[in-house]
């Protein structure tokens, strides 16, 4: 089982989540952390097999988290956030670079 590490801006926008969100997105990680693939995290286009994202729609609201399997041994959340419906389904794309920059930056910190 992969340790859960995370980006510490997205936990705390994590922790603004609803409680029950919170809770299906943990569940969601353990099974991923444990080598089971959640049903609702999908391969994040734009980023190489190892790049997920979990949307839940929970209430009127639409929630995500990004998480990336390669980055070391841990299982690393690098992005979370509640979904403006400006693009449709589509991740905005300052979401996209930010989630960008964030793999960039642990990489870097492994060497």
């Amino acid at each position: 089982m992969r340790q859960i590490a995370w980006v510490k801006a997205a936990r705390k926008e994590f922790e603004s989540f609803p409680a029950e969100a919170q809770d299906r997105f943990e569940n969601a990680l353990s099974m991923a952390a444990a080598g089971a693939f959640p049903d609702l995290a999908k391969p994040l286009r734009g980023f190489d097999a190892a790049v997920f994202e979990i949307a839940l729609a929970y209430r009127s609201d639409a929630y995500r988290l990004v998480y990336a399997l390669r980055l070391g041994a841990e299982l690393w959340v690098v992005h979370a956030f509640q979904k403006k419906s400006t693009q449709g389904i589509k991740t905005p794309r300052r979401d996209i670079e930010l989630i960008h920059a964030r793999i960039r930056f642990i990489r870097s910190r492994q060497l």
